[in-house]
C-alpha cells in the first residue's frame, strides 16, 4: 500500500528553507565577502537557509550594513522580509545598523516598512531611531512607516529619538506629524528630553505642541528633571510661566489638522512664504 506523505508545513515567520548551523553563506555575507558570496550561490548554496536562531544570510548582511552582498543575495532570491526568531525582518536589521544604502535597496526590493508585529519585535523606524540614523528614519517614513507605533519597551519612535537625543531624528519624526504627547508610563518625550538636558530637543517639542504641564507617573513635571541654571531648565520655565501665544497656538492646530499631509500641503497654500516657513517649523 503506499502511503500518501504530506508536504512539510512552513516554518511560523515563512517558508525561508531548511533548519542549519550557521553557514559558510551566513558568514561569507556578514563579512561582507562579495566574491566569496556569489562564488557560493553560482555553486548552488542556499540564500534562504536558516540557522538555528532562524536568521538568514540577508539578516547578517544587512545588519553590517554589507549593501553588495545584500544585493547578491536579493538578485539570487533571498526572501525580503523573512523573520529570524525574534520577528526582526532584513529591513529591521539594516535601520538597526544605520546603513541607508541597505535600506534604500531592501526597501526598493518590496522590503515592508510595517511588519506585523509580536511581541518581541521593533519596527524598522524605531530601530532606525535607537541607531540615531536621520536619513534611515526618514527613508522609512517616505515609504509610509507608521510614526507612532507603540514598543511596551521603548515607546514610540519619537520618545527613543528624544532618549537618545536625536535631534535630527525626532525633527523628521515631527515633521511627518508624530505625537509629540505620545507616552509609556506617562513618561512624555519632552520628559526624556529634559531627563538628557538636551535645550534644543526640548524647544522643538513645545514649538511641536508638547504639554510642558504633563506629569510622569511620579507626578512630576518634565522640568523637574532638568538642572536649574542650564538652558533646558531655562527653556522650560519660560513655556510653564508663559501661556502659549496665539499665534502658536494657530500653527500647532493647522499642522494637526493637516497630520502627515502637513510638508506636502503646506507649501501649495496660497499664503505668503514667511508664513509657510513659519507653519512648516523650519
Amino acid at each position: 500500500m503506499q502511503v500518501e506523505v504530506e508536504s512539510p508545513r512552513p516554518y511560523f515567520f515563512g517558508d525561508i528553507g531548511c533548519w542549519s548551523e550557521r553557514t559558510e553563506v551566513h558568514k561569507a555575507a556578514y563579512g561582507g565577502e562579495a566574491t566569496l558570496l556569489q562564488r557560493l550561490i553560482q555553486n548552488g548554496a542556499s540564500v534562504n537557509i536558516v540557522a538555528v536562531d532562524s536568521v538568514t544570510p540577508l539578516h547578517e548582511a544587512a545588519i553590517r550594513g554589507q549593501t553588495e552582498c545584500v544585493r547578491l543575495l536579493l538578485d539570487a532570491g533571498a526572501q525580503v522580509d523573512a523573520r529570524n526568531v525574534d520577528g526582526s525582518t532584513p529591513l529591521c536589521e539594516a535601520c538597526a545598523s544605520g546603513s541607508s544604502e541597505c535600506v534604500q535597496l531592501l526597501l526598493d526590493r518590496g522590503a515592508k516598512v510595517d511588519p506585523s508585529l509580536t511581541s518581541r519585535i521593533t519596527t524598522p523606524l524605531l530601530e532606525a531611531c535607537i541607531s540615531g540614523s536621520a536619513d534611515c528614519v526618514q527613508m522609512v517614513i517616505d515609504r509610509g512607516a507608521c510614526l507612532d507605533t507603540f514598543d511596551l519597551y521603548h515607546g514610540t519612535p519619537l520618545i527613543v529619538a528624544c532618549t537618545n537625543s536625536n535631534v535630527d531624528c525626532a525633527k523628521a519624526l515631527l515633521n511627518a506629524g508624530a505625537n509629540a504627547n505620545a507616552s509609556r508610563f506617562h513618561d512624555t518625550a519632552l520628559h526624556n528630553a529634559a531627563r538628557r538636558g538636551c535645550a534644543e530637543l526640548l524647544e522643538m517639542l513645545v514649538q511641536f505642541g508638547a504639554n510642558v504641564y504633563a506629569r510622569d507617573k511620579h507626578n512630576h513635571l518634565a522640568s523637574y528633571f532638568t538642572k536649574h541654571g542650564t538652558p533646558a531648565h531655562t527653556c522650560l520655565e519660560h513655556y510653564e510661566s508663559s501661556p502659549m501665544s496665539l499665534m502658536q497656538q494657530c500653527r500647532i492646530r493647522v499642522r494637526r489638522m493637516l497630520g502627515t499631509r502637513a510638508m506636502k500641503a503646506l507649501p501649495q497654500l496660497d499664503i505668503p512664504p514667511r508664513l509657510i516657513y513659519y507653519l512648516s517649523f523650519k
